[in-house]
Formats: C-alpha cells, sequence, structure tokens
C-alpha cells in the first residue's frame, strides 16, 4: 500500500494510531513512567537492538521479569549463572555470558548512579533531550541505536525528546510515503501529541519488523 493525498495519509495515520498502545505495549510490556516499567524498556531495547530473530529479543526481555528481575535493583543482585541460563532458556544464542554480563552491568551502573530510577537520569540532564541520549549512552550497551529504540517508546511519558522514530518506523514511513523524517510523522500525528507520534512510529516499526505490508489496505 502507497498513499498519495493528504487525507489519505492522515486516514492511514488515525488506522495505524488508533489502537492506543506503542510498539512496547503491542508486545506486552506496559509504558508507564515508573523505575521498573522504564528499565525494563531499556532492557527491550538493547535486546532488539541485537543482530538475530526479533521474537527472540521479545522472549528475553519477557523472561527477565518472569524470572523476578524487573527493575535495576532485582537485576543487579541476579547471580550470572542463572542470568545465563534463563537467556539461553529464552532463546538466547551466541555469547550469553557477554550478553549476562552486559545486563548486569547495566542493571548495577542504573543503581548506582540513579538508584535504579530512570527518572533520576531524566531530572539530572534538566530534561534537556540531548543531555538525556548523552547520559543515556553513558550507560552499559547502550548505543545510539539502543537510544532511538528506548526513545521512541518513551516519548509517550517524556515529551521533550520527541519526535523520535527509529529506523524500522522510517523505513515504513517512507514505504508508505507518510514521509521521510519523525518530524514529518509528528506532524501527521497531530504536531505536539508526543503519544499519539508514539502510537504511530510504534505500529509503523512493528509493520516493518513482521513485514505485515500487504495486511493494509489498498
Amino acid at each position: 500500500m502507497t498513499t498519495s493525498t493528504i487525507e489519505d495519509k492522515k486516514r492511514l495515520v488515525r488506522r495505524l494510531a488508533g489502537s492506543g498502545r506503542g510498539f512496547a505495549e503491542q508486545y506486552g510490556f506496559r509504558v508507564t513512567n515508573n523505575p521498573s516499567s522504564l528499565f525494563q524498556l531499556l532492557c527491550l531495547a538493547i535486546l532488539l537492538a541485537r543482530r538475530g530473530d526479533y521474537r527472540r529479543a521479545l522472549d528475553s526481555a519477557h523472561a527477565l521479569p518472569d524470572a523476578g528481575w524487573d527493575s535495576a535493583a532485582r537485576l543487579a543482585r541476579a547471580l550470572h549463572e542463572d542470568l545465563v541460563r534463563v537467556l539461553r532458556e529464552s532463546g538466547q544464542r551466541g555469547d550469553v555470558d557477554a550478553l549476562a554480563d552486559l545486563l548486569g552491568d547495566l542493571a548495577r551502573t542504573v543503581v548506582q548512579r540513579y538508584r535504579g530510577d530512570l527518572r533520576r537520569l531524566r531530572s539530572a540532564a534538566g530534561y534537556d533531550p540531548d543531555r538525556e541520549r548523552e547520559l543515556l549512552t553513558a550507560l552499559p550497551g547502550v548505543d545510539t541505536a539502543v537510544v532511538e529504540l528506548f526513545l521512541r517508546e518513551v516519548q509517550a511519558l517524556w515529551g521533550e525528546v520527541a519526535p523520535v522514530a527509529d529506523r524500522r518506523a522510517l523505513a515504513a514511513a517512507r514505504r508508505l510515503k507518510l514521509g521521510r523524517s519523525a518530524e514529518d510523522l509528528a506532524v501527521l500525528a497531530g504536531g505536539g501529541e508526543s503519544e499519539r507520534l508514539a502510537w504511530l512510529v510504534g505500529a509503523l516499526a512493528r509493520i516493518d519488523l513482521e513485514r505485515r505490508y500487504a495486511e493494509l489496505p489498498a
């Protein structure tokens, strides 16, 4: 499917954003401004940024809280061998020991620097989006790609970082002729509505990830 007129674009945007849920929530992750939810979203972003089947990333991201590690503080106390086991059982392949080390280091760093609460990172940055990105990339395992995935979700809560659209959302937007930038999508989503934008870019990212273009009406 491709869109042509502005009305076509608005109609598609209404459909995509109409569920009232972003990417993470479509897959069963809560997007709320509390320490546990924010840390789980950061772990999800790290796992999704790795090469491999995205379904393994989702399974592993769910496996962490299912094992009782639903916060930075709890994951920081996890035994390395237990973390390796849970990651392997959730489908992770390759150097799982290194991934377990990374997640453990991330959790301990978030606890040490921000007492386990990424809202303190936001406060430390003075609610400045550039500084928030700097502080995020200073965390173990967090690079630019991870930041984009994390902020794609939390822009619904941290409005100052909007507009954010990761590479998959932009790939879908270009294919559907909705625009070529996060700013283009923000206009279609209603300007300052960061929550609606998060729903839109989340839906676009999911379409590209799952190759669901054929499901859209002609």
